[in-house]
């Protein structure tokens, strides 16, 4: 899971997103906290990560297991 930041980000970037439009998207109160997740400051809730999946369309596991790459066609 020390990739979930990583892999964030780069779904986030890949779609075209600024910190603040992914927290609007996911309907989260504060980008200041996405960021914290993506720097690897903090760790990431179940509710956070179910979310993220369903945004962006991959599973869980290409979150959390840092041995899968994510596979993303965008």
């Amino acid at each position: 899971m020390q990739r979930f930041g990583e892999k964030l980000r780069l779904l986030r970037k890949r779609h075209a997103m600024t910190l603040m439009e992914l927290a609007e998207a996911l309907e989260y109160g504060s980008y200041t906290r996405i960021s914290e997740l993506e720097t690897g400051k903090k760790n990431p809730t179940a509710e956070f990560v179910l979310s993220v999946a369903r945004f962006f369309n991959v599973t869980t596991d290409e979150l959390l297991k840092d041995e899968l790459d994510l596979n993303v066609d965008t």
